[in-house]
């Protein structure tokens, strides 16, 4: 038997790399003498770049740059093993968490920092960029990122803008020529699994604005400015920015990287899939392990870990089996998808608190019951 064990974190209490590890030592014992393929997998948030390294090797590195508050932080990626792709997660350098609650303002938050990591990325050789970038603590329109890169935002007098949120109704002139050169040949994939436009009531501003401190006075100030920012752009580089599915994630990077730069916008769990050549990983295979935290409708109708490992695994015609923390509503789309079944790692009435404590003993335990009721299954004549 050839099992391959590509399972999301538990958030707040089982990594993906964790999770591999009991699946490996339960499975042996098991079936003694099965052949194990671990890929540990994420959709693009917390845990993707520690996942990404185990699964396909590379460094840790690390890019001192500037917080969303102008604050320093440390900000860390990894260069995979080929020494040309690097992943890397924009909550490291601008993320929501370095952003104390009472100093929420999203006028003066800045990506700058998230350009900061990819330039030094690209210095060190990485022609590919994999970036997820869900968490973030700005509404800048990706104008700081861009900073960080060679670009120039100008207000009437000539002067640049500083990269912030608040700058953006001032800014009169875009210019694009300053731009390190090396992002023409490197390919930069996005993940992102939000659909927003860059402006209106279902974009950046007024979607997740509130989040990140836009209150209503100040979420008018920034969509006014975010509507003459991407007019800007679009009279710079002759093309629309804002419109795009995905345009408005994370407070308007998304219109940046890919209405700019050019990247490319892809779910998280195939982005990270692909990036692990998953597909060949299949080969051979005669059952594949998924999970996540929670399943539900949600998990089906937005292409969770489970849903995204669940789709590739049918086209080969591989059954699958989820062990999964809790379930929910809708949860049962998955039985729609290929020739699988979910598992839970709850056994008796507990607090969300005791399930997550013990989320190690608990998952240990579900494995077992999993495998066994597996191995039943081969005996059956």
């Amino acid at each position: 038997m050839k099992l391959l064990f590509a399972s999301d974190s538990f958030k707040g209490s089982l990594s993906a790399i964790e999770i591999c590890d009991i699946l490996e030592t339960v499975s042996s014992r098991i079936f003694p003498g099965c052949t194990t393929v671990s890929v540990p997998v994420a959709d693009g948030g917390e845990g993707t770049v520690d996942a990404l390294l185990r699964a396909m090797g590379g460094r840790r590195m690390h890019t001192q740059v500037t917080g969303p508050m102008f604050e320093p932080e440390d900000a860390e990626w990894g260069m995979l093993e080929d020494g040309i792709t690097a992943v890397m997660e924009m909550a490291q350098a601008s993320g929501l968490p370095y952003v104390a609650p009472e100093a929420k303002d999203p006028r003066k938050a800045t990506s700058l920092g998230t350009g900061e990591m990819i330039r030094d990325a690209i210095s060190k050789g990485a022609r590919k960029i994999l970036i997820g970038i869900g968490g973030s603590a700005t509404n800048d329109g990706g104008i700081g990122m861009l900073t960080a890169l060679g670009a120039r935002f100008l207000d009437e007098s000539g002067k640049e803008v500083s990269p912030v949120g608040g700058s953006l109704a001032r800014i009169v002139r875009a210019d694009f020529e300053g731009l390190m050169p090396e992002l023409r040949e490197t390919e930069i994939t996005v993940i992102c699994d939000v659909t927003n436009p860059l402006l209106g009531e279902n974009g950046a501003t007024f979607i997740y604005g509130p989040q990140k401190g836009a209150v209503s006075a100040i979420r008018d100030e920034l969509e006014s400015g975010m509507v003459n920012y991407a007019a800007v752009v679009q009279n710079a580089l002759g093309h629309d920015i804002a419109s795009f599915p995905g345009a408005g994630a994370a407070g308007g990077l998304g219109a940046a990287l890919a209405g700019v730069l050019g990247a490319q916008l892809k779910s998280g769990i195939d982005a990270v899939l692909e990036t692990v050549h998953f597909d060949e990983m299949l080969e051979g295979i005669d059952l594949v392990i998924t999970g996540e935290g929670r399943i539900d409708g949600q998990s089906v109708r937005f292409g969770k870990v489970p849903v995204g490992v669940a789709k590739r695994a049918a086209l080969k015609h591989i059954p699958v089996a989820a062990i999964v923390g809790g379930i929910g509503e809708g949860a049962e789309g998955l039985f729609d998808l290929c020739e699988s079944t979910i598992q839970t790692t709850v056994s008796g009435p507990m607090t969300l608190d005791d399930a997550m404590t013990n989320a190690a003993t608990l998952y240990t335990a579900a494995a077992e019951r999993l495998f066994r009721a597996i191995r039943i299954g081969t005996l059956i004549k």
